[in-house]
């Protein structure tokens, strides 16, 4: 039986124009490990879906192209079905309309996690497309030797079309079911994964173009306390699930940090009333209540300026 190292994990919907691009970006990945391209195609209107089975044609014991649904299922429930799919030790994204720029990625994400076991996942640095044609190099990352589950939950830092992590659903442990009620799953996928300890490292290679301005994503982040909505909510769900019982006090760090921003926010957007119903809730329980009380007010002031 031939055991499957890595699994990449590639959700595609109406992107004929760029899905080669990203098939061929995987496929001429240079590895001493067998890997497998798991495609999630959410029954496309174009032809998607044609040069995907031409692959499969190509390279059948290498690509596994999940089966056309009747109806488009959606971002989310397409995610979930298609993670559940990966067999491999280790996953990587790839989106159908990005694609990766060295084909040795791989093999330096997996040799730094079989060589580093306290660690769980790798990350690099990557490079912007733009609509008007513009690359540019992007490189995001903390300054710290080490980083985890408390730096994570503050913010999703980890592009997914650089990301490699270890696979740890197994038949009694699988993704939290909660997550089929955002637009998203890479980070809460990465939070599950991490969620017992596991380290996270960064490698400053350029391996993957991520392209700006397409998906789902785009639309939430375009209006910020909309998308800051969005994390509260999932944070809620993190704080009440039991699998995430250990790091329940970095979990609260995150959703004081997402109230205050979204506070600020509201104010900056002049939604002064909804601003101020977050500032009174917040003030009784808040430890330095005269720097909440400054933070309100300068963002008062800021929304006046700008």
């Amino acid at each position: 039986m031939n055991v499957i190292t890595v699994s990449v994990f590639i959700l595609t919907y109406n992107q004929e124009q760029y899905i080669a691009q990203t098939l061929e970006s995987i496929i001429n990945q240079k590895t001493n490990f067998s890997f497998q391209l798991v495609i999630g195609e959410d029954c496309s209107t174009d032809g998607t879906r044609a040069i995907c089975d031409s692959y499969v044609q190509k390279f059948p014991s290498q690509v596994k192209l999940l089966p056309a649904q009747n109806e488009n299922i959606g971002l989310i429930s397409n995610y979930m079905r298609t993670f559940a799919a990966c067999d491999g030790k280790y996953v990587a994204i790839c989106d159908g309309d990005d694609y990766w720029v060295d084909d040795l990625k791989l093999q330096k994400q997996v040799d730094f996690l079989e060589q580093n076991k306290g660690y769980d996942m790798v990350y690099t640095a990557y490079q912007r497309l733009y609509p008007n044609g513009d690359l540019k190099k992007y490189s995001y990352h903390l300054d710290k030797a080490i980083l985890g589950f408390e730096d994570l939950i503050m913010d999703n830092f980890i592009a997914s079309v650089t990301v490699l992590f270890r696979n740890r659903k197994t038949q009694d442990e699988q993704l939290p079911y909660w997550i089929r009620n955002y637009p998203f799953g890479d980070w809460p996928t990465y939070l599950w994964t991490i969620k017992e300890g596991g380290k996270i490292h960064y490698m400053n290679d350029v391996t993957a173009v991520y392209r700006m301005d397409i998906g789902v994503s785009a639309h939430y982040i375009k209006k910020n306390s909309t998308y800051l909505k969005l994390l509260l909510r999932l944070l809620y769900d993190v704080r009440i699930d039991s699998q995430f019982s250990s790091q329940k006090a970095n979990i609260e760090n995150s959703i004081v940090n997402k109230k205050l921003n979204l506070m600020t926010s509201l104010n900056r957007e002049q939604s002064y009333g909804e601003g101020f119903l977050f500032f009174s809730k917040m003030l009784p329980n808040f430890p330095t209540k005269w720097q909440l009380l400054k933070l309100y007010g300068y963002s008062i002031y800021k929304s006046f300026v700008n």
